[in-house]
């Protein structure tokens, strides 16, 4: 599952909220479900968020509250393992959020910003828009919305697990991999992976 968040700013701690949700459900590679929602945070968007994500507080004044999308995103999500590019944000605002809700969530997660780090250690910068560009993903030129965002991460996400699996001789990479990768100093992936390759030849 790739999701998305759009804020009213960085830090929930400081009092900022979601203002749109968007994700896409992978199952064996493939889409199959979509999640997208305005909400109403119940706090003014500053301009600097109004320019940047292009949701302005008219978009949101009929919206549904934060509580009420939560609760709808809880059950489209389940208990499926998460991607989110730059995470530590995402994950940030996602309990946030689901503690209003006293809603608990036991998935793993995993960022495709720091994977992309150890995948494509020579893109000019590893922010979403220029791997984009880098890795010829298609996208419709929308960014900073969270459906387009989170669809565009798939994108990237598959192309990794694809990029790996070809560079290593690996059938498939585990979810626990991949989270173990952004963990792994850069100049060590070569050495990680060829020792996931090791073991997967053990087991076969």
């Amino acid at each position: 599952m790739v999701l998305d968040f759009e804020t009213t700013g960085m830090s929930p701690q400081q009092g900022d909220r979601t203002i749109e949700v968007g994700a896409v459900r992978l199952e064996a590679g493939q889409v199959t479900g979509r999640f997208q929602s305005l909400m109403n945070p119940g706090i003014r968007i500053n301009s600097f968020i109004e320019n940047f994500t292009g949701i302005s507080n008219d978009m949101v004044r009929d919206a549904p509250c934060c509580e009420s999308v939560m609760n709808e995103f809880a059950e489209f999500i389940g208990q499926h393992d998460l991607v989110a590019h730059n995470a530590s944000f995402d994950r940030r605002f996602l309990d946030a959020e689901f503690g209003r809700i006293g809603h608990g969530y036991s998935g793993g997660f995993a960022c495709s910003m720091l994977a992309a780090r150890r995948v494509y250690p020579d893109a000019p910068n590893h922010k979403l828009g220029t791997l984009v560009e880098y890795r010829d993903i298609p996208t419709d030129g929308t960014f900073h919305r969270a459906l387009a965002d989170a669809e565009m991460t798939v994108g990237l996400w598959l192309g990794m697990l694809e990029e790996l699996r070809e560079r290593y001789a690996l059938e498939q990479i585990a979810f626990p991999v991949m989270q173990a990768l952004t963990r792994v100093p850069r100049t060590a992936v070569d050495g990680f992976m060829g020792s996931e390759q090791r073991c997967r030849s053990r087991r076969a």
